[in-house]
């Protein structure tokens, strides 16, 4: 597992950019996965997967491969551990302090960022707004 100062959780979109378009992301995020990746310090949640098969199900996300190749490839990717979904993360994406946002996936993610106490690389400008979980973009 990597040391707590390299480990770092992806969201969503931001997996899929690292994978398929690296120049989507910025140069902050790019080298914090990059410093992540060479100690195996990239988490990225279970829900993250059920995200992507739902979405190229409906036509909203286009893969290059079939989703089972896809996921068989993009779930060996170095540095990276896809991580099942805790319970104690399911719990506590109902108990987010503050005001967070409904998205179940999101909610998930930024539970088991404030579980590890480590950044969440992503984009999305709802959750970078949230003061209860450290960000990076």
């Amino acid at each position: 597992m990597g040391s707590i100062e390299t480990l770092i959780v992806l969201d969503t979109q931001i997996w899929i950019w690292w994978l398929h378009d690296p120049s989507k992301l910025t140069k902050k995020a790019l080298q914090a996965i990059e410093a992540a990746e060479a100690n195996g310090g990239i988490r990225v949640s279970t829900i993250s997967v059920w995200e992507i098969a739902v979405k190229n199900e409906l036509g909203k996300l286009e893969l290059p491969l079939e989703i089972h190749e896809w996921f068989q490839r993009a779930s060996v990717y170095p540095g990276m551990v896809i991580e099942p979904i805790s319970a104690e993360d399911a719990i506590e994406s109902t108990r987010l302090p503050g005001n967070f946002h409904r998205d179940p996936a999101d909610r998930i993610i930024t539970a088991m960022a404030r579980r590890y106490g480590v950044p969440l690389i992503t984009s999305d400008l709802k959750i970078r707004k949230y003061s209860h979980v450290q960000t990076i973009w």
